[in-house]
Formats: C-alpha cells, structure tokens, sequence
C-alpha cells in the first residue's frame, strides 16, 4: 500500500503529534508498506529527501512560520508529484490542507483529528470554512478519544465518519527500570514522590499542582522542556507558595524517564485547557505500573486515566481538589498499588503502538474497499 503522511514537522522536531506521526509511519513500512512522509524544512529554504527507518521522508524548503504554522513554497510541488493510495493529514495544518485540497491527487484521504485550534483563534476565523469542507470531503477522520469526537468544534456533524483510535507507543521502554537509579532517585529526593513529564507550556496547569504541594507532604519532581522565562515564574510560584525546596525543576533530555516513572509514588497531568488534547505521557506512567491523577477537560485525558480505575480525575485550575486526589492516594498505598496495576494493564490492551498501526491499517483497507 502507498501511504502519503502530510502535516508540518517530523522527528527530530520534538512534540506530540511529530512523535505520534513517526511511530506510525515507521510502524506501517516495517509491515511492507511504502509510506512517504511531507513536511517542512526547519531549517530553511532547501528541500532534503532522506529515507529514515523505512520511511522517505521529504522535507520541503520553508519560507517562514506565521501563527505556528510553517509555509512552503515547494510543498505544492511535491505533494502534486505524489500519487499515493492513502493520503493521511494530521490535523492541525491550515497550509498542508489547502495545499492538499488544491493538489492532492490520492485515491482516498484520511484524517487524523489530533486537536482543535485553540489559541490562534484569528487564523481560525479565516480558515473555519475550509475545515468544515475538508471534514466533510474526507474519507474517514480518525479521533484519538470518543470523548473528543463529542466535545471538539467541528466532529461533531461528522460522528458517523470519526473512528476512535487512540495514540499508541513503545510500551516495553517504560515497563522496567534499573533498580539502582530507581533508588538512588528515591533516596536523593525522597519520599513520596510525585512526578510531571511535559513541556512547561501554559496549558499544562504546573501553578496549580505547585500551589497543591503545599498541601501535600512529599516532593514534586517536574521534568520538562520550555523556555527559561516559564520554568522562572513557575520557580517564583514555588518560592511564594513556600515549597521551593520541595519542588524540583528537571531537563528531559538529560534524565533517563524510565528510572524516574519508577522512582515515583504518582504521576500527575494538572492540565488547564484544550490544547491537552490526550496527554501521551500518562500512557508511560501506566507503562511502568502507576496511578495517575489528570484533570477533566472534556478532551481524551480522563479517557486515558480513568476515574477510579486506573487513577483520579478532578477539575481543572483547582489546586485545593488536585491536592485532596494526590493525598488521597498517598496515604492508601492499597488502593495506589491496585490503580496502577489497572494502568499497566489498560495501557498493554489500549495504548500499544502495534495496536494503533494495526488499528490505523485496517481502516485504511476498509476504506479502499
């Protein structure tokens, strides 16, 4: 089968959708498909083609990014010299799918809805009637969580087409960890441990989960990547809550997150708006066996984390109920131990990335039928 991925960014661009897009990608050519994917140039003007993993992968030449979204004045080109059976789109990508509307040439399409536009609501305005038709023109659009199908902007008309299939990793990297760094994690901060893994981005809700520490005995453990101005109001916040010295700011690339997921008592997502469409670092909590506390956000959070199966779900931008869930939890080391034992399990069945390629690959089959 030729298979045609269409969005902006690919690995080594860090995020969410780029990560999603090259496990599957990487998934369907090691089953023998030939899977192309476009992007653009982070960095510049040139367009490079590689084969990565199976995967050609065509980067074309960007002109600038206006509104977090690339431009691409050879993307028209290459997508036009494309002739895949499959064209996938992930959305969302204003340009690639006016590009795709005026260029593509597949047999049939396919969308992954992975979020709605939630901050450039000017961009929105103008390109609000160009989605609506592009969902209604589609093939099939796939969701990653049926509680997005009915709470996003625009699925809702198009319920009958949406196929839920939710994102999937590398479980078998989180399902262990060495004992020794696990330990020595536990004995350099203490206990109990709670920990986050994102980006210090504004959606993320780190003020809230912040201000709960101070109700909560025990250390925070935030690992991520964001810019300096962030992670220095976030420390302020700490500073003025009085729990400075128990909450402690990490790099991601320089820790080893397997280690870190075991060395915890609880992972919590304390995510404040939409923009947490699903919340994949909650599957690698569950990987290696822990509870998770998430807020509702009508999104695929409480999807992923179930309430009082595999953790606690609570209300967003409350810092006083984020802290009653995680005391909760803390002081019932039964009820943690059987939680996360639910987690691992739901992530083995629900969250594999071999379930999601083969999810994805048998809708494309019944689509071409």
């Amino acid at each position: 089968m030729r298979v045609l991925h269409i969005y902006k960014d690919y690995p080594p661009i860090f995020g969410g959708i780029e990560n999603h897009l090259q496990v599957l990608a990487e998934g369907q050519a090691a089953r023998g498909h030939e899977v192309t994917v476009l992007v653009t140039n982070p960095a510049g003007v040139r367009t490079e083609v590689d084969v990565e993993n199976g995967v050609r992968v065509i980067r074309a030449g960007r002109l600038a990014t206006i509104a977090s979204t690339p431009l691409s004045a050879a993307f028209a080109g290459q997508l036009r010299g494309q002739q895949p059976e499959i064209a996938h789109q992930h959305y969302p990508y204003p340009f690639g799918d006016v590009v795709h509307a005026l260029c593509g040439r597949a047999r049939r399409t396919l969308i992954s809805y992975h979020s709605d536009i939630v901050r450039q609501k000017g961009l929105l305005r103008f390109y609000a009637p160009m989605l609506r038709r592009s969902l209604e023109r589609a093939d099939g659009i796939i969701a990653s969580s049926p509680r997005y199908v009915e709470t996003s902007a625009f699925l809702p008309p198009h319920a009958s087409k949406c196929t839920v299939i939710p994102y999937g990793i590398d479980l078998t990297r989180f399902t262990s960890a060495d004992p020794a760094q696990v330990a020595a994690i536990r004995a350099q901060y203490g206990t109990p441990l709670v920990l986050f893994v994102g980006r210090f981005r504004y959606y993320k809700g780190l003020e809230y989960l912040i201000r709960a520490m101070s109700r909560i005995a025990g250390h925070a453990l935030l690992i991520g990547r964001d810019t300096t101005t962030r992670r220095s109001e976030l420390e302020r916040i700490a500073a003025e809550s009085g729990v400075a010295g128990r909450v402690h700011f990490l790099s991601e690339p320089s820790v080893d997150l397997p280690a870190y997921y075991h060395a915890c008592d609880l992972f919590v997502l304390p995510s404040v708006e939409r923009s947490e469409a699903f919340g994949i670092v909650q599957i690698e909590a569950m990987a290696a066996g822990k509870a998770v506390v998430c807020t509702e956000l009508g999104t695929g959070t409480s999807y992923v984390n179930q309430d009082g199966v595999t953790g606690r779900v609570v209300p967003p931008k409350d810092a006083e109920a984020l802290a009653a869930a995680i005391c909760e939890l803390l002081r019932d080391v039964a009820l943690l131990g059987s939680l996360g034992a639910a987690a691992r399990l739901r992530a083995q069945a629900e969250f594999d990335a071999d379930v999601m390629v083969n999810r994805v690959l048998a809708l494309y089959q019944t689509t071409l039928s």
